[in-house]
């Protein structure tokens, strides 16, 4: 048997029931979180275009679009995934070597779903392979390092949990899998230098392009099964050999991701965490800080803090959810980063630009060696009047040291959904989420379709659901 043809054996064979209660609840806490802030990107400035480009191809289709509408299958994984990815507020796993964010599977898993008219448990049972295929091959075959994109494993993930969605079987399952880990090998530089929107939209065209692809194969489409360790294949022209047994392979990944606490680049949730609590502690507004010191691992250093480009030049929101100095200027003088945060007026005034050319960021040996197990980092203050006070932090809420729960995510989904969602509609799509293996995946996406993109103002409310 190839590679290929062994994960596709592994996609196959887990069953719904091989979900235990804690990867059914962690697998809800992550739906209900990448909702959250799908609905909540519906007012940002791609959501208007992006849904004129699928009107533009035929408004109508099998599969629903978040915010009302309906496309084929993959043009709805592209639409869906790209919402889910676009205010970079999803959750992430964290491999010595790589950074994913497997909620990004999401779109096309629910399109797929949708369109073979799936059950609930089918949804969470493919959102699970998924997740498990990218953290996987995530810890042993990273890609970063060679100047590829983390898009590249997803293209897996995608193949692996589309195909679990659609039913097929093993073999035009591994023929998916071929199709897709052949397909979509996206260069590193979408997240270096001077970002651009496609940072957002990345994975939400390799989500399109493997869900079209699984639909070739359960047409019979055969792809070159030695995708992994043929000539010329991912281990020989990528990642380089590295062994994964899928036949002692569960679901344990879906565990150890991490949600964030704060609207911002992964790497910099702790810091952000000590930098509020500084602020607190001192009871700042931010413009009494002179400078500002951040000592941390050396991942982060590396993609947010100045060694994959410059880090100080922040004018659009891609620029500055990536820009570590950005991140911690906003934080002192806002007292928060949320969507608010990355408005074109807030990232060119005056107050934050002066402040983020005052913060120096430095990896520290010490830190690099406890990532991933931890995020620690060490965050120094000198104000203006001559004080100075510094923290030290190693993880943060959301972390898996302190995980999300049901309720903090119902918290964060609330915040982000409700401006967009009249009534009790906010209530019924949590309750969807909560009670979901119980419920056929086209009426969660029924109650998607009615979110209404254009934001309104509600009066407080309280939801009640809970798994």
């Amino acid at each position: 048997m190839t590679e290929a043809e062994k994960l596709a054996d592994f996609a196959v064979r887990i069953r719904s029931s091989d979900l235990g209660d804690d990867v059914r609840l962690q697998l809800k806490i992550r739906v209900l979180d990448a909702l959250g802030c799908a609905i909540g990107a519906l007012g940002s400035p791609l959501a208007a275009p992006l849904r004129e480009h699928m009107k533009e191809f035929g408004a109508d289709g099998a599969c629903m679009l978040i915010g009302g509408g309906r496309s084929a299958p993959d043009r709805a994984a592209f639409f869906n995934s790209a919402l889910v990815r676009y205010l970079d507020f999803s959750d992430s796993y964290l491999a010595k070597g790589e950074t994913c964010h497997p909620s990004d599977n999401l779109g096309a898993v629910l399109a797929a779903c949708e369109y073979a008219g799936r059950s609930g448990a089918d949804f969470l049972t493919a959102l699970a392979v998924a997740y498990q295929v990218q953290c996987r091959l995530s810890d042993v075959a990273p890609v970063r390092a060679k100047g590829f994109d983390h898009t590249v494993q997803g293209s897996y993930a995608l193949a692996a949990g589309v195909a679990k969605a659609l039913g097929l079987d093993a073999q035009r399952t591994a023929h998916a899998l071929a199709i897709c880990g052949t397909a979509f090998n996206a260069l590193r530089v979408t997240r270096t230098g001077a970002l651009s929107n496609w940072k957002g939209l990345a994975y939400a065209n390799t989500a399109f392009g493997c869900t079209h692809a699984a639909l070739l194969a359960m047409h019979g489409i055969t792809g070159p099964l030695e995708v992994f360790e043929g000539d010329r294949g991912f281990m020989q022209s990528i990642a380089g050999p590295f062994e994964l047994d899928w036949s002692r392979e569960g679901l344990d990944r879906i565990g150890q991701t991490i949600l964030k606490r704060y609207n911002a680049e992964i790497h910099s949730q702790s810091a952000i965490d000590a930098v509020l609590e500084l602020r607190r502690q001192m009871k700042l507004t931010g413009r009494e800080v002179e400078r500002v010191d951040v000592e941390i691992f050396d991942v982060a250093f590396r993609i947010i803090g100045g060694g994959e480009g410059d880090k100080r030049t922040v004018r659009t929101k891609e620029e500055a959810d990536h820009s570590l100095p950005y991140l911690i200027a906003v934080a002192l003088l806002d007292g928060e980063v949320m969507p608010a945060q990355y408005a074109p007026e807030r990232i060119v005034r005056a107050d934050v630009q002066d402040l983020l050319r005052r913060v120096e960021v430095r990896p520290s040996e010490e830190f690099s060696a406890r990532f991933p197990r931890e995020v620690p980092c060490r965050v120094s203050l000198q104000l203006k009047d001559g004080r100075a006070a510094s923290l030290e932090v190693r993880d943060y809420e959301g972390f898996t040291t302190r995980p999300a729960t049901w309720e903090s995510a119902l918290e964060k989904f609330r915040a982000l959904a409700e401006p967009y969602i009249a009534g009790s509609l906010a209530d019924r799509v949590a309750g969807a989420v909560a009670e979901i293996e119980r419920m056929d995946v086209r009426d969660l996406a029924e109650r998607l379709g009615q979110v209404t993109p254009v934001r309104i103002e509600r009066e407080e409310g309280v939801l009640q659901y809970g798994p």
